[in-house]
This record gives structure tokens, sequence and C-alpha cells, in this order.
């Protein structure tokens, strides 16, 4: 029964094998890599405010599922632009 079955075995590898990564051509290519963490900087941030709005309509906004405060940003940019 084993001659079906298909050999999965890898070539084990010596971890000393491996090459010394604190040599100095190895520091110089990690200094040289652009490392950049986090989202991306916008040009304009968002500020974290407190509010306070009546309760029917913060149930409006909600009732439409995820994105309730981004659509309260929406509706009061748009009574910005109407002026």
């Amino acid at each position: 029964m084993q001659e079906s079955k298909r050999d999965t075995r890898t070539d084990w590898v010596d971890p000393d094998d491996a090459p010394d990564m604190s040599t100095p051509y190895w520091q110089a290519r990690f200094d040289a890599v652009l490392v950049q963490r986090g989202r991306p900087r916008v040009e304009q941030p968002k500020v974290s405010t407190t509010i306070r709005l009546d309760a029917d309509v913060i149930e409006h906004f909600k009732a439409g599922g995820k994105g309730w405060q981004t659509r309260i940003n929406a509706a009061l940019r748009r009574a910005i632009e109407k002026g």
C-alpha cells in the first residue's frame, strides 16, 4: 500500500548553512531598505471631537449600518457646500 503514496519529504537543510546576517554586506543591505510603517499620511487628517446630537439623528445614521460616522461627516460637508 505504500507504493501508491507520494513521497512528501523534503531535503533537510542545516540551519548552520544560513548566511551570517551580521556581516557588513547584509547590514548595508538592511540599512538601505526604506521601511514604512502605518497608514500613509494624509493632507488633511481627521480631528477627533465630541459632539452632542439628538438620539433620533444618531439612530437614523446607525440604521444604515457600518460607516455611520462617515455618513454624518458627508451630510455635514454637503450642508457646508450649500452655504
